[in-house]
């Protein structure tokens, strides 16, 4: 009888523990090749000559390529950003609706997605190509001149911009459309049957309802776009005239090209603090957002 209750006990410990052993080989794979570099990036740029220094950052807040690189970095996330999550939202509200082969259009949006970063990067260069490009191609249709895109400074970032939208928004709209389809459709009927039109039912219930899903998409997409590095590298290495050179492409500079590990890792502590500023506003801003609702 004891015996059979110390194997019901331990049959209960391996109950009890399995989630966190199933989860252990992806938390080690996030501590070893996620955090332990971030925090060994940020250690190295307190270190200079072998000692505690901070004349890393003194170095580098004087200079003048540093913070053209985070002004390029924040004008392209003050566009990207809110754009891409309009984006998402608006293609989760077109697939959530319950029409014929809709699930044709959610396979179409989510494709691009399917496709590596660094593909999707070669491709759009191929495609705004300013000599034989397919984009160039149909303007010329409509008598427009040749467009420089991503070798002319004033369009390059904003090319980068639209390619990582199409990229991007697949993935966000999965997630706005779970949250969607989470919210009890009798609420849009009773909506309905009381007059409210459709932005009236998108801001009052819809917007509302999916808050969650919504913050996590916000923060999720802050946190990758600023860390946005392949387009920059593939294909405009920072250029034309430093007008794509992005944060984390001055990191790679800094530690592969220029062997300056101090550099490298002031500039990704600064990037780090950036986004943990911008994450924890965004999360002030949301529940306040549901305290008022």
């Amino acid at each position: 009888m004891q015996s059979s209750l110390e194997k019901t006990s331990f049959q209960r410990s391996i109950a009890k523990a399995a989630p966190y052993l199933l989860l252990l080989p992806a938390l080690a794979g996030i501590l070893i090749f996620k955090i332990y570099p971030i925090f060994s990036a940020v250690i190295t740029s307190f270190i200079r000559k072998g000692a505690f220094s901070l004349r890393t950052y003194e170095i580098l807040f004087q200079d003048k390529t540093f913070w053209n690189s985070l002004m390029v970095t924040l004008r392209m996330n003050v566009v990207m950003i809110p754009l891409q999550i309009v984006v998402s939202l608006i293609l989760a509200l077109l697939v959530n609706s319950e029409v014929k082969g809709v699930g044709v259009f959610r396979s179409i949006y989510y494709l691009p997605v399917t496709m590596a970063i660094s593909v999707a990067s070669v491709t759009w260069a191929l495609m705004m190509n300013v000599n034989n490009g397919v984009f160039n191609s149909v303007l010329s249709i409509f008598g427009i001149p040749k467009q420089g895109f991503f070798t002319d400074a004033g369009q390059a970032l904003w090319s980068i911009v639209i390619m990582a939208t199409w990229k991007g928004c697949g993935y966000w709209m999965m997630y706005l459309l779970a949250g969607l389809k989470g919210v009890d459709v009798s609420l849009y009927e009773s909506a309905k049957l009381d007059g409210a039109g459709f932005f009236t039912t998108l801001f009052k219930i819809t917007l509302p309802l999916i808050s969650r899903a919504m913050l996590f998409v916000v923060v999720a997409n802050t946190s990758a776009n600023f860390l946005l590095f392949a387009p920059t590298k593939l294909i405009t290495e920072g250029g034309p005239q430093n007008s794509t050179n992005v944060l984390m492409y001055e990191v790679y500079k800094s530690a592969f090209k220029n062997g300056n590990m101090s550099r490298a890792g002031a500039i990704t502590a600064v990037l780090l603090g950036l986004i943990i500023i911008l994450v924890v506003l965004q999360f002030l801003m949301m529940n306040r957002k549901d305290v008022d609702a």
